[in-house]
């Protein structure tokens, strides 16, 4: 899972270490990670939804109610 997380979301370049804010990052990371898992519908990579939702508001609403 840390490979996916390091590729997806560049988890090794962050450098969080505010009491738990760290803890709180993994777990959103985590979260958004899963959801744009359940997304079946667009054929690209992790690293290319997760731009995707960033940019389009449609895609992103789809994916928070798939």
């Amino acid at each position: 899972m840390h490979w996916v997380l390091d590729i997806a979301f560049g988890v090794d370049q962050y450098r969080v270490r505010v009491e738990n804010a760290a803890q709180n990052f993994a777990i959103l990371r985590r979260i958004t990670l899963n959801l744009l898992k359940r997304d079946t519908n667009t054929k690209a990579g992790l690293k290319i939804r997760r731009l995707k939702a960033c940019a389009n508001d449609q895609y992103r609403a789809n994916l928070l109610d798939l």
